[in-house]
């Protein structure tokens, strides 16, 4: 029977830490400031950025808001952008994707200041990761290796396969993983043979956005499952890309959806933000 990875206990232990650091700031006169840029009422999306707003509240983080109507323009996206990298009393930028079709993400991306892109989507900043300088890392991946490593799981040595290879997710996840000096391979679509591939991993992480794709038949004995999908099932239940009660009793450990990696994606942004003031600190 699998240990179950909480990934809400770990979360509130990282944002506990946070708002004690956020504490001193403030206690020295420095307020961390994150501007969240919204464009558009897509329902994710709000939900998403009303987490984080909360989550700044709890730390202590001052949080500016800016949403947008659906029709704004790239044009008018990039003025603001550019006036917030230019804000001194502004630490982290955050644009909520995915933005409105007329827009084109990857160059509002490429228009946020790296040393304010906190959430690390940034081509200076997956370069950084790339070639193991300091920036900043996409939430998600980084909050999956403090999962393994504060439930104490070993990543060294390990046959680490990263199932997607999306630029948020799967090419980062697999980049840290190789950090941690794990032995690590990238599926995707393409792959042929897959369920021979998952087979040999220690430590399975999957994000290809397919509800309950990975059951029994993927899985080692005894694997690590680090699930990073979210959808609703045909009954209306959030599930993730594996099917959880398929391979429970298979492996080790498993993250649950929800409260698996979902709630360490907030958290890890909180840890971007108290960052981006100690490397502009430094």
């Amino acid at each position: 029977m699998a240990n179950i990875i909480d990934g809400k206990i770990i979360s509130n232990e990282i944002k506990e830490e946070l708002k004690s650091r956020v504490q001193q700031y403030k206690d020295n006169g420095r307020e961390i400031t994150l501007a969240v840029v919204q464009v558009g009422n897509d329902p994710a999306s709000s939900v998403y950025v009303g987490n984080k707003k909360k989550a700044c509240e709890y730390i202590g983080i001052r949080s500016l808001s800016y949403e947008l109507p659906e029709n704004t323009t790239e044009m008018k996206l990039l003025q603001l952008v550019d006036e917030l990298n230019n804000r001194e009393d502004v630490d982290g930028i955050l644009v909520q994707l995915p933005l409105p079709k007329h827009i084109n993400e990857d160059i509002i991306i490429k228009s946020i200041r790296p040393d304010k892109d906190v959430d690390g989507f940034h081509t200076q900043n997956v370069g950084a990761l790339a070639i193991g300088e300091e920036g900043f890392v996409s939430c998600t991946p980084s909050g999956v290796i403090e999962l393994l490593k504060r439930s104490n799981i070993q990543i060294e040595g390990k046959e680490c396969v990263v199932v997607g290879r999306s630029n948020i997710v799967g090419k980062p996840m697999a980049l840290l993983l190789l950090a941690e000096n794990g032995t690590v391979t990238v599926c995707h679509s393409k792959t042929t043979n897959l369920k021979e591939v998952t087979k040999r991993a220690d430590i399975l992480v999957v994000a290809i956005g397919k509800p309950k794709f990975i059951t029994k038949d993927y899985v080692k004995k005894d694997a690590v499952v680090i699930d990073v999908g979210i959808h609703r099932d045909e009954n209306n239940k959030l599930c993730g890309d594996v099917d959880y009660e398929d391979v429970f009793d298979e492996v080790s450990y498993i993250t649950p959806v929800p409260g698996g990696v979902g709630p360490m994606t907030i958290a890890m942004l909180m840890k971007n933000c108290v960052k981006s003031v100690e490397q502009n600190n430094k």
